[in-house]
């Protein structure tokens, strides 16, 4: 099955409807060797902002990878997958701490996986400025 590209901003109801349902995804992330480091995460997103949203610890390798890429962000990549749909998001993270953007994306994480996340004040928004999306929703 070929994959497709998708406007990150204007997605088919397809793929955006996969987007909504509940599934445990990936974040990739580059080490300081450039290496890939990928973990499962809940990613929600919000194609009319053009984010994606991952909600963290500020003291994860994700957050620190992030972070060590500095004030341009890190290039990273999101991915989910059901059997044979797939979709992958891809773009420039940036870690807020802002208390508002932060409970925005908690916000988001409990709607989209039906549950609320644990109380952390240690929380951090990975915020991904989306840059291209592709995949088979």
């Amino acid at each position: 099955m070929a994959s497709y590209p998708v406007d990150p901003r204007q997605p088919d109801a397809a793929y955006l409807s996969f987007w909504r349902e509940r599934h445990l995804c990936t974040l990739t992330t580059l080490r300081p060797d450039g290496s890939p480091h990928v973990v499962p995460v809940g990613v929600t997103y919000d194609p009319e902002a053009g984010l994606a949203r991952v909600i963290t610890d500020k003291s994860s390798r994700k957050a620190a990878h992030v972070l060590a890429a500095g004030p341009d962000g890190a290039r990273v990549a999101v991915c989910q997958v059901d059997g044979r749909r797939w979709a992958t998001l891809e773009g420039r993270a940036r870690v807020s701490t802002d208390p508002a953007r932060v409970a925005e994306a908690v916000r988001r994480h409990t709607e989209r996986y039906e549950r609320v996340p644990s109380p952390n004040p240690s929380r951090v928004a990975i915020e991904i400025e989306l840059t291209a999306a592709m995949g088979r929703g």
